[in-house]
Parts: structure tokens; C-alpha cells; sequence
């Protein structure tokens, strides 16, 4: 006579093993079918990558564009290496990229080391996408999970005149009425006052006290205008000495900027950790280094404040991720460079979500043209200066034909 609980395992049995069996058997095993470019045309360039698996299901992402020559001939460059790879071995293949790349056609396009990290990193960020879909998961998800249901962007509006008071309050009235709802705006300041000035060497990277004094008051003028409700970030790019990037840091300091962005040169030096050491305005820094690698010495020197990549320059998701992690160690919190289209700064803002210590993101889009129908969203794109994150998988969105069509650039065609 047979126990009640044989009797349960012995009728559950013929149930359970076609289970395991079906399990099995619904097991797809995945490769890529096709890695295809798209180039656009507006203010800038726009290189967009789509990788297409062997049963159809697709990926974007988007690649460096202006200054992007040779970035689109590098990724069909790559292509042939990753034709029939599994592409959920997401880091492997990147991983591996380095290794193999160059000897597919002998020498990398261009030579460019520059080129093949900004084509590997759109590879990177259309193959996550391709994943999310696969796997009916958003992208912040495979990262990891959401800290944030909506990521703070900012923009580049700036007064014509930081100097004229008016100018100033024409500009912070524009600022506070604009649609997208901005309350970040990042912005530099001239670098020559007169017509003399201006025919001094280009390579000269110190200011005069004259200019330093109208770079203190520019600021004052723009705090004064715009209040405290709304924050500046002070721009550079890398053209000053220590001595001068101290003297601006103390210049801007009385308007509280979120921070002084990029005003030594690229590449770490401990003139970095010397700047953050003598100023009180936030230092910022990033969006030219690239992977870990790039970064390491910033971070475990303590040679900037914020750190700043763009994910085309620095590897994509999950690199930068890996930086981020790195950063949190030390204190550091990420921000986010970003000149791309609506769908780099929508990716970004997906891989923003799965960062801890985060702070906002750039762009150039959210001025209402058609850069910002680009996408197909169930929603408004910007609104009061945030960009939602959904929970569609993937990056839980893609490209408007009609509008890609309408603005692709000289040759190009739909996904070519």
C-alpha cells in the first residue's frame, strides 16, 4: 500500500517531467543576423546602430557623431566579428571587440583608437536593447534595477549679453517660460573682451584680471536674474592653466554653480587633485575618457568632483556602469555629457536610472523641432526638466520612419 505522499510525488510525476522537458525545449538559442547604420542630419550628426537577430528582434542604439568621421565605417568594420554571436553575451563581446577587430581587415578604419571606442560603444548600447526585448525586460533592469523614475536633464540656454543686466532677465524669463521646463543650464562665457584682445595667440590659456572681473560679474548678473529655483553650470573646454582655473573657480564661486566643467586639459594630471583642492565651486570632468581605464586616476586621486562621460565616448552601459560603481567608492557621483539625439539622451537617461549617486543629464534636444519626434513615445519627451523611465522592454522605444526619412544625411538611407 502505497503513503499518501508517494502518491502525491507518483501523480505529480508524469506532470513535472513534461515541464522540464517543455523548459528545455522553449530554450532559444539567439545570434546576430545583421548589424545595419543609419546616418542623420540636423545640428550635428547622429550615427544610429541597429543589430538584428537571426528570428528578427532588433536593437538600437546610437554612436558618436559630430566630430564623427570614420565612426560608421568602423562599426561595419566590427560587424563581420559579431555575425552569428550570441548577443546576450553582451560583455563578452565587448570585451572581445579589442582583441579581434583589427584583424578583420588588417588596420582599424582610420586608425583611430578614438573611432573604435565610440563605435564599440553604440555596438555596446543597441545590443542591450536587442537583450531587453529578448528577454521582455527594460534595459535598467539588467542593470540592475531602478533608483529613479524620472532623470533631471539640462539644457544650453545662455543670455547674448551676460554682461547687460537686460539681457540677462530676457534670457531668465525665456529660461523659466521654456516648454521642456529646464531648470539646469550650462554655459561658458567669451574668452576675449575687445577687438585687440582678440588678436592674441589662440594658444594663450591665461585670462586677464579684466577678464576675469567680467567673468565674475557675467555670472553674477545671470545668478541675479534667474534666482536660486534654477541651476548654472560654468563651461569650458580644457584650454586653461592651473593658475587660470583656480582664478575662475573663485570668479564664479559667490553664484553656488553646480559645477566648473573642463577647464584643465583632457588627460589626468595632478594638477586636477589641485584645482579640486583650492576651489569651492564643484569640479567636473569626463566626457572624452574613455572606460575604466580613462577614469581610474580621476577617481582614486580625487582629481575632479563629478564625473561626466558620455556613454558613446566611454563604452556604453555597462562600462560605464562599472565607472560608476568605481566612483561611489570614493564619493563621487556620475552626471552625463550628451550631444547625441532623442535617442541617446532617451538611453542615457535609461542607464541614469540604474545609478545610485546621480545628478542630471545634458542635451541639446527638448527645443520642440523634430529632433524631438524622432522617437516614438507614449508621452511628452521632456516635462519640468525630467525625462521618465519606463518599463517597456528594452530602452522601450524606437524610431519614427517618417521623421529618420526626412532628415537622413547626404547618401543614407533607412537602415542601410
Amino acid at each position: 500500500m502505497s503513503t499518501r505522499r508517494q502518491f502525491i510525488s507518483t501523480a505529480a510525476l508524469p506532470f513535472l517531467l513534461p515541464f522540464h522537458k517543455l523548459a528545455a525545449a522553449e530554450r532559444k538559442r539567439f545570434t546576430i543576423r545583421d548589424v545595419q547604420t543609419m546616418v542623420l542630419k540636423g545640428q550635428r550628426t547622429y550615427v544610429l546602430v541597429k543589430i538584428v537577430s537571426n528570428e528578427g528582434t532588433y536593437g538600437i542604439g546610437e554612436a558618436y557623431g559630430t566630430p564623427g568621421i570614420g565612426v560608421k565605417e568602423q562599426i561595419h568594420d566590427i560587424k563581420p566579428f559579431l555575425m552569428g554571436k550570441d548577443p546576450l553575451q553582451i560583455d563578452t563581446l565587448y570585451t572581445m571587440l579589442g582583441d579581434h577587430t583589427a584583424n578583420l581587415s588588417g588596420t582599424r578604419t582610420d586608425g583611430s583608437a578614438h573611432n573604435f571606442m565610440r563605435a564599440a560603444s553604440g555596438i555596446e548600447m543597441a545590443l542591450w536593447d536587442l537583450a531587453g526585448k529578448l528577454l521582455g525586460q527594460p534595459v535598467t533592469t539588467l542593470l540592475g534595477g531602478k533608483f529613479r523614475d524620472k532623470v533631471r536633464v539640462y539644457d544650453h540656454a545662455a543670455p547674448s549679453n551676460m554682461l547687460d543686466k537686460g539681457s540677462c532677465r530676457d534670457w531668465a524669463a525665456r529660461a523659466k517660460a521654456d516648454a521642456s521646463g529646464f531648470t539646469g543650464h550650462k554655459f561658458g562665457f567669451p574668452h576675449t573682451t575687445t577687438a585687440s584682445d582678440k588678436a592674441r595667440d589662440k594658444s594663450n590659456r591665461v585670462l586677464t584680471n579684466k577678464e576675469l572681473m567680467q567673468v565674475r560679474q557675467g555670472f553674477e548678473n545671470c545668478r541675479e536674474a534667474l534666482g536660486f529655483d534654477h541651476d548654472i553650470m560654468v563651461h569650458c573646454h580644457w584650454e586653461y592653466d592651473l593658475r587660470t582655473s583656480i582664478q575662475i573657480a573663485e570668479a564664479v564661486e559667490a553664484i553656488k554653480p553646480m559645477w566648473l566643467e573642463d577647464p584643465l586639459s583632457v588627460e589626468y594630471s595632478d594638477s586636477w587633485k589641485r584645482l579640486v583642492a583650492s576651489s569651492r565651486v564643484p569640479i567636473c570632468t569626463g566626457e572624452n575618457l574613455a572606460r575604466r581605464q580613462g577614469f581610474k586616476d580621476f577617481i582614486i586621486n580625487q582629481g575632479c568632483d563629478i564625473l561626466h562621460p558620455d556613454l558613446r565616448n566611454s563604452g556604453g552601459f555597462l562600462e560605464t556602469k562599472r565607472i560608476a560603481d568605481m566612483a561611489d567608492v570614493w564619493g563621487l557621483p556620475m552626471a552625463n555629457h550628451n550631444t547625441g539625439s532623442q535617442l541617446n539622451t532617451y538611453a542615457t537617461c535609461q542607464w541614469a536610472a540604474s545609478i545610485r549617486d546621480y545628478m542630471a543629464c545634458e542635451t541639446i534636444t527638448g527645443q520642440g523641432g523634430w529632433m524631438d519626434q524622432l522617437l516614438l513615445l507614449d508621452g511628452p519627451y521632456i516635462a519640468d526638466g525630467f525625462i521618465n523611465v519606463n518599463d517597456k522592454p528594452g530602452l522601450g522605444t524606437d524610431i519614427s520612419p517618417d521623421v529618420a526619412k526626412a532628415h537622413l544625411a547626404d547618401g543614407e538611407k533607412w537602415w542601410g
